[in-house]
C-alpha cells in the first residue's frame, strides 16, 4: 500500500480522489485550508514550506501526489491570488516535496489542468510565460490585471507547460517521478456550483456543449486520476488526458496531433 498526499481534500476531486485510493488501502495525507488532517493556505511561499513540513512529519516516502487545490475564474475571485493558488501552489509545493517522492522506487504526480485551456479562447501567453519564469509577484500582479476569467485558463496551460518541461528533466522522469495531468470537463463539484451561481457567467456553463450528454460527478475525473497514479499507467508520462465528456473533442476535431516532417 501507498502513501498519497493531496491539496484541496477537503472537498470535490480532492475528497472524491482520497475516498478511492483509502478505499483501496492506501495511506491518504489532506491538505486544506481546513476540514481535512493538514491545514495550510497554499496562496503563499510560506504557508506552501509550512505545508510540505507538516506532510514530512507525518511520512518520510510519498508514492503520489495530487494537487487539486485550486480557485476558480468567476468575476468575484481576485485573478492574483488565483494565479497564485492555481500555479505556485501547485508547483512550489511539489518542489517542497520531490524529496518525499523521490524515495520512493517509482512515484507519480497527477496535476489538475482543466478543459478551458483548449475550449476557452481567452487564455493570456504572456501569463503563462510569467509563472513559467517564476517571478511570483510579477505573475501575480499580471494576473490581477487580466483578470480571473483569463486567469484561470492561463494559469492551468502552465501548469501543463511546467509539466511537459520541468517535469521530463533529471530531477523529476529522471528520479522515477511520473508527471500527468488531467483536464476536467464540467464537474459538479462546489467549485462548479459558485460558477452556475454566477450572475455574470452562471448563465453560459449549461450552454457548453458536451457529447456525452450530461456534467460529471467528482468521482469520475477521480478514477483516472487514481489510474495516472498507479501501476497500471507505468508508462504514461508528460500526457494531459481528458475527462471532459468529448467537449475537446467537440470543439478541436482537428486537434489531434499530426506527424512531425
Amino acid at each position: 500500500m501507498g502513501t498519497y498526499a493531496i491539496t484541496g481534500a477537503a472537498g470535490g476531486i480532492g475528497a472524491a480522489t482520497r475516498a478511492l485510493l483509502e478505499a483501496d488501502g492506501h495511506e491518504v495525507i489532506g491538505i486544506d485550508l481546513a476540514g481535512t488532517d493538514i491545514a495550510a493556505d497554499l496562496s503563499s511561499p510560506a504557508g506552501r514550506a509550512a505545508a510540505a513540513a507538516a506532510v514530512g512529519e507525518r511520512t518520510g516516502r510519498l508514492d503520489g501526489v495530487v494537487p487539486c487545490a485550486g480557485l476558480n475564474g468567476i468575476p468575484s475571485v481576485d485573478a492574483g491570488l488565483l494565479t497564485a493558488v492555481n500555479y505556485f501552489g501547485t508547483v512550489q509545493l511539489l518542489a517542497e516535496l520531490r524529496p518525499l517522492l523521490a524515495v520512493a522506487e517509482s512515484s507519480a504526480v497527477v496535476l489538475i489542468s482543466s478543459f478551458a485551456t483548449t475550449t476557452q479562447p481567452l487564455t493570456a501567453m504572456e501569463l503563462v510565460d510569467a509563472c513559467l519564469s517564476g517571478d511570483e509577484d510579477a505573475a501575480r500582479a499580471l494576473g490581477g490585471q487580466l483578470g480571473p476569467f483569463v486567469a484561470y485558463p492561463s494559469t492551468k496551460t502552465a501548469i501543463c507547460r511546467w509539466m511537459r518541461t520541468v517535469g521530463m528533466g533529471e530531477d523529476w522522469i529522471g528520479a522515477g517521478i511520473r508527471m500527468n495531468a488531467v483536464a476536467p470537463g464540467v464537474t459538479e463539484t462546489q467549485m462548479v456550483a459558485e460558477v452556475r451561481a454566477d450572475e455574470a457567467i452562471g448563465q453560459f456553463l449549461d450552454q457548453i456543449p458536451i457529447p456525452l450528454g450530461r456534467t460529471a460527478q467528482a468521482e469520475e475525473v477521480a478514477q483516472a486520476i487514481v489510474w495516472l497514479l498507479g501501476a497500471s499507467s507505468s508508462y504514461v508520462v508528460g500526457s494531459v488526458l481528458f475527462v471532459d465528456g468529448g467537449t475537446d473533442a467537440l470543439v478541436r476535431p482537428d486537434g489531434y496531433p499530426t506527424p512531425m516532417g
